[in-house]
C-alpha cells in the first residue's frame, strides 16, 4: 500500500474514532428527565412520595412510620430532572419496646433533589437530608437524646410501577449517605410517587 493510500486510511479511521468517541461522550452525558405520558415536563409539578414501608436503622435501632411521605416540587432544567423536597410528614413513628418515639421532624427543608444514570438504571438524588428523632424511655440506651440524620440518598426509580426505592444498594449505586452520631445507617424506604397538579392521574416516568 502506497503512501497516500495509508494516509487516506488512516485519516478515515481517526475520523471514525472521533464520531463514536463523541456519539458515547453524548450518551454518557445524557441526563434523564421528568416525563408524563412519555413527554418531557414542561414548567413545575408537584409530586407526592407515601411510603409503603420505611424505616431508618441505627445500629442496635430501628425505626419505623406508619406515615412517611415526601412533597416533591419537580422541573426539568436543561434537559436534566432536578426538584426540591419542600414536606416531609412523619407520623405513628415506632423504634422499639423498651424505646420511643418521642418526636421526629424533618429539618432544614427544603432539600435539593436531581435525576442522574447510573450505568443503565435511573435515580433521584436527595441531597440535604436532615431528621431530628427525640427517643424516650428509661430503659432506652438513646432516651432522651436527640439523633440527628444527614447526609443525601440515592433512590432507585422504576418506571412501570412509579416508584422510588432507597435501600443500601442504592445508595452506594449513587454514592451517598446518611449518618447518626458519627456512623452510617441503613434506610430502606418504597415510595409510590404521583403528580397532585398539572398531571395528576398521568404516568410518570423518568428517562
Amino acid at each position: 500500500m502506497n503512501r497516500k493510500a495509508i494516509s487516506t486510511s488512516l485519516g478515515a479511521a481517526l475520523a471514525a474514532l472521533a464520531i463514536l468517541s463523541a456519539v458515547f461522550a453524548a450518551s454518557a452525558g445524557a441526563a434523564p428527565a421528568w416525563k408524563f405520558e412519555g413527554k418531557s415536563l414542561e414548567g413545575t409539578e408537584t409530586v407526592l412520595g407515601a411510603a409503603i414501608d420505611s424505616s431508618m436503622t441505627i445500629p442496635g435501632l430501628t425505626t419505623k412510620c406508619e406515615d412517611f411521605l415526601y412533597k416533591l416540587t419537580i422541573k426539568n432544567e436543561a434537559g436534566t430532572g432536578k426538584g426540591e423536597v419542600t414536606e416531609v410528614p412523619l407520623f405513628n413513628c415506632t423504634a422499639s419496646e423498651v424505646c420511643t418515639v418521642k418526636a421526629i421532624a424533618a429539618e432544614a427543608l427544603p432539600w435539593p433533589a436531581k435525576l442522574t444514570t447510573v450505568s443503565t438504571s435511573n435515580y433521584i438524588v436527595i441531597e440535604g437530608v436532615k431528621v431530628s428523632i427525640l427517643y424516650a424511655g428509661t430503659k432506652c440506651v438513646l432516651g432522651g437524646t436527640k439523633v440527628v440524620v444527614t447526609g443525601s440518598a440515592g433512590g432507585l426509580i422504576d418506571n412501570p410501577t412509579e416508584t422510588a426505592t432507597f435501600n443500601a444498594t442504592t445508595l452506594t449505586a449513587t454514592g451517598t449517605s446518611l449518618k447518626a452520631l458519627g456512623q452510617k445507617i441503613e434506610w430502606n424506604g418504597l415510595f409510590p410517587t404521583e403528580a397532585f397538579e398539572w398531571h395528576r392521574e398521568q404516568a410518570l416516568s423518568v428517562s
